[in-house]
């Protein structure tokens, strides 16, 4: 396969030690560790191993991999693998694709609170699919459902949400028989909009009076109680983004689909266009352009390069320095292909089933 002319690595490479001195401080050591492995992915750092023809004597030397699950070279393997494993959990139903995303002021609460919001992002959207499809009313069956935390946008910008895959009914609450939705319909959205937001300020709420939350620079007044309530009270009246739809393909192309989010870094090596050391060019797609080519080209006029391209989770965003004594909010360890990952990280998959 071609080397891509430009690679995450390069621009590590080439820029990475200027970054971590100017960095020097609010950068932990996952976060170094990460950045070493990508630089050496492929190298000879890490050695190698030979082939060659015993016909035509040609030798080819083949250096290997970091096996870093932020490397955006190191991915295609353990996507397959992750594939292969949830094969057996699919079910020969009509799936659907549910979204639950943050408004951009709570997200901007939740950069700061990583472990606390994101966990709560998953518990919110969660227990919301499964109270409004037990409900008779609904559907009336007990569901199950994986889920995967996304945490940046396409333009490299904070932008959490969850993305669940869910199939199309569920067990009756006696576990007996399945209980099928609709065809091409699942459940409102607008019901699950404001289900989804009414429990997720509720749990914001609970998480600041005892404590689990931080503010910082333009948010540090929120640290009263009082003043946080009134603070969300306009988001009790706002809508929330929810959608659902039935993704494309069978169950086969709903796993490949997961795959691509449990297994991928903030950006691929293919959407990178040119690199100095003043900018970064690069492809992003603007979901707001609803026909045509939606690749946007966009450049970082950034000191460094890598000041705002490494990947999620693995170092702090651009334009953003983790306030001192606050920067040691690390990944959990990630094994492999697990579906369950620390809960910064980008593709952390959460399955749940049908008690």
């Amino acid at each position: 396969m071609p080397r891509q002319k430009l690679e995450l690595a390069d621009i590590f490479r080439a820029h990475g030690s200027a970054w971590r001195q100017a960095n020097a401080g609010h950068v932990s050591l996952t976060q170094l560790k990460v950045m070493s492995a990508i630089e050496a992915c492929r190298t000879e750092a890490l050695g190698g191993h030979v082939a060659g023809c015993a016909n035509c004597g040609h030798h080819h030397i083949a250096y290997n991999s970091c096996k870093n699950r932020h490397c955006p070279k190191c991915q295609g393997p353990a996507a397959r693998d992750w594939m292969a494993a949830r094969a057996e959990d699919l079910l020969p139903v009509e799936y659907f694709h549910v979204v639950f995303t943050l408004p951009a002021e709570i997200a901007q609460v939740a950069f700061w609170n990583k472990r606390a919001t994101y966990d709560l992002l998953f518990r919110a959207s969660a227990e919301t699919m499964m109270t409004l499809a037990a409900d008779p009313k609904r559907l009336g069956a007990r569901i199950g459902m994986t889920a995967v935390l996304h945490t940046w946008g396409s333009a490299l910008t904070h932008h959490p949400h969850i993305h669940m895959i869910v199939p199309g009914g569920g067990l009756s609450p006696d576990g007996s028989r399945w209980v099928a939705c609709s065809p091409g319909f699942f459940l409102h959205v607008r019901v699950l909009s404001r289900l989804f937001r009414r429990l997720f300020i509720d749990g914001l709420l609970a998480l600041h009076h005892t404590g689990a939350l931080a503010f910082f620079s333009d948010l540090s007044g929120l640290v009263d109680a009082q003043t946080f309530t009134a603070w969300l009270a306009p988001f009790r009246r706002s809508e929330w983004v929810v959608y659902a739809k039935p993704p494309f393909g069978g169950p086969e192309a709903v796993l490949a689909y997961l795959s691509r989010y449990t297994h991928r870094v903030a950006i691929s090596n293919n959407r990178l266009i040119s690199a100095d050391a003043e900018t970064v060019a690069f492809y992003w797609k603007d979901y707001r352009i609803k026909t045509g080519d939606r690749r946007v080209h966009s450049s970082l006029p950034d000191s460094c390069p890598a000041r705002r391209l490494p990947p999620h989770p693995a170092l702090w965003p651009a334009g953003q320095r983790c306030p001192k004594g606050q920067h040691r909010e690390d990944p959990q360890p990630a094994g492999g292909g697990a579906p369950r990952r620390g809960p910064q990280n980008r593709g952390r998959a959460h399955p749940a089933h049908p008690a």
